[in-house]
């Protein structure tokens, strides 16, 4: 990275100042800078110095000086400048390698800058919306180096959006570095991956603390989606599974899955099943089974209510996105209110179901402040009871334990997870 400067003896330093902070020419985004032979370089704001101001500078600043414009490398940021959000020293980076090529700088090119990112060690990944003006890819790799530098790491990849099709592989474009792989841990688990080939989803840390307390001791687990490890780990590493079954059909995540195994020594413990899940023999042999896929895992119900122990079910762990609605404006004075359910009744408004209709028994408590969220779980506990009771031959109980919130997808689209008891009835 290279800035404007005014080089000049050192003893005219303070003049030069001066002049430079009332022509509001002085670049205080960084310091001085002190050369060889008792000179100095002033940083200026490069796009407004011109050579009127350097005629003035010798004929009337000080006479006696040498004033000479240059370009100085590694600028050191002012003190005022290092107190700045990582934001703002990306923004005065970024601003000055622009002016320094000559481009003045715009709103537009400042609109273009990312807000956010995620930081993966000493990888930054940007997003799709940002770095989109012709001019970036004219400035070529120095633009990614003086945002690496900016912001303290040693490589940059920006995300595009996820690629169509089962695997969700995302479209990342390692800008600056030889390679994409990272490491992260997340509540004492390791977890290395490659950024351009897999994705890891922040978002959703608060299921993976929820699944490490569950209490799975002993239990065998099936996780239909497994990637990189994000629930296979904790069930493993925190909540006691005394073995996973994997399944995971992109090799990219599949080899990203084998490293956190091992980099988590829990490798004797759990098998990959690489491929399509729909197409393995799993049946007869979980405790639990996780459906981990978003926006719908529907199209998993019959592989996982196979792979329920026929002898005493199990449960499973069902994600879905559920559209929900803005909650509707208060009623006015003297507005009769919504019909409050018979007295008796649960808080849902419905009669308790008997174990009879269907083997389904009256949902347990949950944590659904949302209608729309109990109304998708009570749809979905219908939808795989009916289905056991036809791959198995008989009627099996299902009972709702819990559904939980993991994040906001999408406005007005809610990423949910419901807990579901499945067991089969006595012939």
């Amino acid at each position: 990275m290279e800035v404007s400067a005014i080089v000049t003896e050192t003893r005219f330093t303070q003049p030069y100042r001066e002049y430079l902070e009332r022509q509001q020419l002085l670049d205080k985004r960084h310091r001085v800078k002190k050369l060889p032979g008792d000179t100095v370089a002033l940083p200026v704001v490069g796009e407004t110095f011109t050579e009127q101001h350097l005629q003035e500078l010798k004929m009337h600043v000080a006479p006696e000086s040498t004033c000479l414009l240059a370009r100085i490398q590694n600028p050191v940021l002012s003190k005022r400048a290092q107190l700045c959000s990582p934001a703002q020293k990306l923004r005065w980076a970024v601003r000055c390698l622009v002016e320094g090529r000559g481009v003045p700088w715009s709103a537009g090119l400042e609109r273009d800058l990312p807000r956010s990112w995620q930081r993966h060690g000493d990888l930054l990944l940007v997003s799709e919306d940002c770095f989109r003006a012709p001019l970036w890819e004219e400035l070529g790799p120095e633009l990614w180096e003086t945002v690496a530098s900016a912001l303290g790491v040693r490589r940059v990849a920006k995300r595009g959006r996820v690629a169509p099709g089962g695997t969700r592989a995302p479209r990342v474009t390692l800008l600056l570095g030889d390679d994409g792989w990272v490491e992260h841990v997340d509540n004492g688990i390791r977890y290395t991956f490659d950024v351009t080939q897999c994705m890891f989803c922040p978002g959703n840390v608060t299921e993976k603390l929820r699944v490490a307390s569950l209490p799975c001791t002993g239990e065998v687990l099936v996780d239909l989606y497994a990637g990189i490890g994000y629930f296979t780990l904790p069930f493993l590493v925190h909540a006691g599974a005394a073995f996973v079954h994997a399944c995971e059909w992109n090799p990219h995540a599949v080899a990203a899955l084998r490293r956190n195994l091992e980099l988590n020594g829990v490798a004797d413990r759990c098998q990959i099943h690489p491929g399509d899940n729909r197409k393995l023999d799993l049946e007869d042999r979980a405790d639990r089974v996780n459906l981990g896929l978003i926006p719908s895992c529907q199209e998993g119900w019959p592989v996982a209510c196979r792979a329920l122990r026929r002898d005493r079910g199990g449960v499973l762990h069902i994600h879905h996105n559920v559209e929900t609605f803005p909650a509707p404006q208060p009623l006015g004075p003297g507005a009769e209110g919504p019909p409050q359910p018979p007295q008796g009744l649960p808080a849902g408004g419905e009669e308790p179901r008997s174990a009879g209709d269907r083997g389904r028994e009256a949902p347990a408590t949950t944590a659904a402040p949302k209608p729309e969220w109990r109304r998708w779980a009570e749809t979905t506990e219908a939808q795989i009871g009916i289905l056991l009771e036809q791959l198995h031959g008989k009627p099996w109980r299902t009972r709702i334990l819990h559904i939980e919130p993991v994040k906001s997808y999408a406005p007005h689209v809610d990423h949910v997870v419901l807990d579901l008891d499945c067991r089969p009835l006595p012939s």
